[in-house]
């Protein structure tokens, strides 16, 4: 597992989904611009970033958005919302009043440390964000009949059976060559601790064990009281289970505590940023044509709400937000390599399904509060709302999240309302209690949401090394930015570093020339 978890971790860490963000503080623009105007195509985080930043610089700055609402993938569902994907399906969201769903970002890294800064400055208020709950489940069809088995369990087994084979090993002289007789004496008292060993350097049921697995019958009060230790998990079972693979979900660096997620929906930071530049943005325009000359940029959209004649807008510079798989269908004037680097990025698919249930049964009937569960059937994990614990009353869980693959592509070919069905009937297996309390959902497929057809840059190592420096350069008066222009790919993080960089460049040409 160790190795596994490592290999993944480096290549994680090559594709950019494991880097930890460079955010050194709020960038400075100085010198004067003298008027310079930029056109900023895109009100996602990465556009909204450049937006606010260059006003503040003195630009003069104006967004053009195909959307009716700022945040692009920063996007929450609520009840009252409707929603169109391609090919044409209409869904309404019927959340109760308070629930919600993030189908985009769903939580924020405490590494992230751009993100969070402008949470601070923006007056973002956050709250945890559970990833990891040890008694939520692991869960494989093929595993232990298919029974969800805790992960407190899974966890606190396999590290003490593995402790005690490893103490055994230290015992018998095998790890002479490898260890000090002094580090020998240490590392054993290290995995008696670790691996909840008894004095003879055994795991078994007992106390020991109980206090980190927990009591097959919990300590209580007056007569009786006395807690049962439980049993372990055995060793052979928890291997051929598979469900040791859950256990890096919440060990990689970049899903480690603490994370956070803003208070009533990750759409608060979209709206935070469209509170300072929303008065720039100009919603439900769809850039058709990107030109630029040596001495500005004309871009051509229409009005989505009003179709008719073309309309246009210019500026001296533009800092193209657009996402790829859309950008690659716009004529735009960049030199070959620029495009070549636009069409070169594929985007990873994922689809997040949300359900209303009339209670919150994980809590009442399972003590599981917030986290998540994380199973081999198609819909991947389900994870249970960090907030309103012990409140009662109807909740929302993320009832499916598939990230790539057959589960995604499969998925996304079904209407939404199959998705949904589907979602309950997986879900169903793991929590026995969906048939019977669930009321509505909604369903997101990432390449069928017509402003970005794809989840997220999907970059490869060979693809970085070819186009990826192509993709960032400022070609002309044209510069892109956004996740895809990053090595921390699929994160808001990564949107707004992009941007920093961005505008930091055009900056320093502007005052330059």
């Amino acid at each position: 597992m160790t190795a596994g978890s490592a290999a993944m971790y480096q290549a994680m860490t090559s594709l950019g989904l494991a880097a930890e963000s460079g955010y050194k503080g709020p960038i400075a623009l100085g010198g004067d611009p003298k008027g310079a105007s930029v056109l900023v195509l895109g009100a996602g985080l990465a556009g909204m970033t450049a937006a606010l930043e260059l006003r503040q610089a003195g630009y003069k700055v104006q967004v053009l958005e195909f959307n009716d609402r700022p945040g692009g993938r920063n996007w929450t569902l609520r009840g009252g919302d409707r929603f169109t994907e391609l090919g044409g399906a209409t869904q309404a969201c019927e959340f109760d009043e308070g629930l919600y769903i993030n189908p985009g970002p769903w939580r924020i890294p405490y590494h992230h440390h751009g993100v969070l800064d402008y949470c601070r400055r923006l007056g973002v208020a956050l709250e945890p964000f559970q990833q990891l709950n040890h008694n939520a489940f692991l869960h494989n069809t093929k595993g232990f009949g298919g029974k969800p088995q805790r992960i407190r369990d899974i966890k606190t087994d396999f590290q003490g059976h593995v402790s005690e084979l490893l103490a055994k090993a230290t015992q018998q002289g095998k790890l002479d060559d490898a260890v000090t007789k002094e580090d020998r004496e240490i590392l054993l008292q290290a995995l008696k601790s670790w691996g909840a060993l008894d004095g003879d350097y055994a795991y078994k049921a007992g106390e020991t064990s109980s206090e980190f697995r927990g009591f097959s019958k919990d300590a209580g009060g007056g007569l009786g009281a006395a807690p049962v230790p439980s049993e372990p998990i055995g060793l052979s079972d928890i291997l051929t289970s598979r469900l040791w693979r859950g256990l890096q979900s919440f060990a990689l660096y970049e899903f480690q505590t603490t994370m956070f997620q803003p208070v009533g929906g990750m759409d608060m930071i979209g709206k935070a940023f469209a509170a300072q530049v929303g008065d720039l943005i100009r919603y439900h325009a769809k850039v058709t044509r990107i030109q630029q000359s040596e001495s500005g940029v004309t871009v051509t959209y229409e009005d989505t709400k009003s179709p008719g004649s073309p309309l246009q807008a210019t500026a001296d510079w533009c800092i193209c937000t657009i996402p790829l798989t859309v950008l690659s269908q716009i004529q735009i004037d960049v030199g070959p390599k620029m495009q070549a680097a636009i069409e070169a990025v594929p985007y990873a698919s994922s689809v997040k399904v949300g359900l209303q249930f009339r209670r919150r049964f994980w809590e009442e009937d399972e003590a599981i509060y917030g986290g998540i569960s994380y199973t081999d059937l198609p819909i991947r994990q389900i994870s249970y709302p960090s907030t309103g614990y012990n409140r009662g009353g109807k909740g929302v869980l993320l009832g499916a999240y598939t990230w790539n693959g057959p589960n995604s592509y499969e998925f996304a070919a079904m209407a939404p309302a199959e998705r949904i069905k589907r979602a309950v009937e997986f879900g169903g297996q793991i929590h026995p209690q969906y048939a019977a309390e669930f009321e509505t959902g909604v369903a997101v497929a990432w390449h069928r949401v017509p402003f970005i057809l794809g989840c997220s840059g999907d970059w490869t190592d060979e693809a970085r090394a070819q186009h990826y420096d192509n993709l960032c350069q400022i070609d002309g008066r044209i510069v892109l930015a956004g996740e895809h222009a990053s090595y921390i790919p699929a994160w808001q993080e990564g949107a707004i570093l992009s941007s920093l960089n961005a505008i930091e460049r055009l900056h320093h040409r502007v005052v330059g020339a």
